[in-house]
C-alpha cells in the first residue's frame, strides 16, 4: 500500500509539476535562444533571454504548439515603436523570429541608400567605433556601427556593411492595420520585413525580450567540456534587453 501510495504521490507531484511549467510559460515568461546573428549588437548567437507573454495580450502563439483555441488576440495591449519582439513567422505560423518594431500600424516605411525613413522624415543615426565580429576561421568582419535614434526618441545599436546592400533600397509602403514592420539591428544580415518576413500580424506576436539569462560561444565543440567555462560571456549575463 505505501510503495503505491508513494508511486500516486510521485505521479501526481510530476503532473503539478508541468502544468505549473505550461502556466508560466503559457501567462508570464518563456525562454529563447537566439540562433542567428540578425540582431547584432544587441543580441548574441548563444544568448538565452526570457520573453515576456503578457505584454502584448495572448493569441492561439502564446499557447503550446499554437493550439488554435481562439482567433486574434485578448487583453492587446499594443507594441511600442522599438521594442524587441518575438513573433511566429507569417509564412508558416510556427517559426520563432526575433526582430525590432520599426513600423508601426498606419506608418509609410522607406529605405533609401541605407537611410531609413518613417512618415517621410530620415531617422537619425550617429556614427560610432566599429563593432568586430569573428568567423570560425578567426578571422575579424569589421561593421559600421551606429546609434540609431527613433522618433519617439529611443535609441539602439545598428550594424551597416555597407549603404548599398540588397535591402538597403525599399519603395515607401505603408503598414496596413493591425500588422507591423519588423527590421533586425544587423541591418545587412536580416531577414526580416523587408524581405519574406513581410508584415507581421498583431496575432503573431509571441512576446517582448526582456533580459538575457545566460550567453555562450558556441563555436566550441561540444565535446570539449573544460572549454565551456571560458566560453560563457559573464558580463552579459542578466543584462536588460533594449
Amino acid at each position: 500500500m505505501d510503495k503505491e501510495e508513494s508511486w500516486g504521490d510521485t505521479l501526481k507531484t510530476v503532473i503539478y509539476a508541468v502544468l505549473i511549467a505550461v502556466f508560466i510559460r503559457t501567462v508570464w515568461f518563456e525562454p529563447f535562444k537566439i540562433p542567428s546573428g540578425s540582431m547584432y549588437p544587441t543580441l548574441y548567437v548563444g544568448d538565452y533571454l526570457f520573453v515576456s507573454k503578457y505584454t502584448y495580450g495572448y493569441s492561439k502563439h502564446s499557447l503550446p504548439l499554437s493550439i488554435p483555441l481562439f482567433e486574434g488576440r485578448v487583453w492587446f495591449d499594443e507594441p511600442q515603436r522599438g521594442d524587441v519582439v518575438v513573433f511566429k513567422f507569417p509564412q508558416d505560423n510556427k517559426t520563432d523570429f526575433i526582430k525590432r518594431v520599426i513600423g508601426l500600424p498606419g506608418d509609410k516605411i522607406k529605405l533609401e541608400n541605407g537611410r531609413l525613413f518613417i512618415n517621410g522624415k530620415m531617422v537619425e543615426r550617429e556614427r560610432i567605433d566599429d563593432f568586430i565580429l569573428r568567423d570560425k576561421f578567426g578571422s575579424a568582419i569589421r561593421y559600421r556601427q551606429y546609434i540609431e535614434t527613433l522618433p519617439e526618441g529611443k535609441q539602439h545599436k545598428i550594424l551597416e556593411i555597407s549603404d548599398q546592400g540588397n535591402y538597403d533600397d525599399f519603395a515607401e509602403l505603408e503598414v496596413p492595420q493591425g500588422n507591423y514592420f519588423m527590421m533586425g539591428d544587423n541591418r545587412d544580415q536580416s531577414d526580416d520585413s523587408r524581405g519574406n518576413v513581410g508584415f507581421v500580424p498583431a496575432e503573431n506576436l509571441v512576446g517582448k525580450a526582456r533580459f538575457l539569462f545566460f550567453s555562450h560561444n558556441d563555436e566550441d565543440a561540444w565535446y570539449k567540456p573544460w572549454t565551456w567555462p571560458k566560453k560563457i560571456r559573464w558580463e552579459r549575463l542578466f543584462d536588460k534587453i533594449n
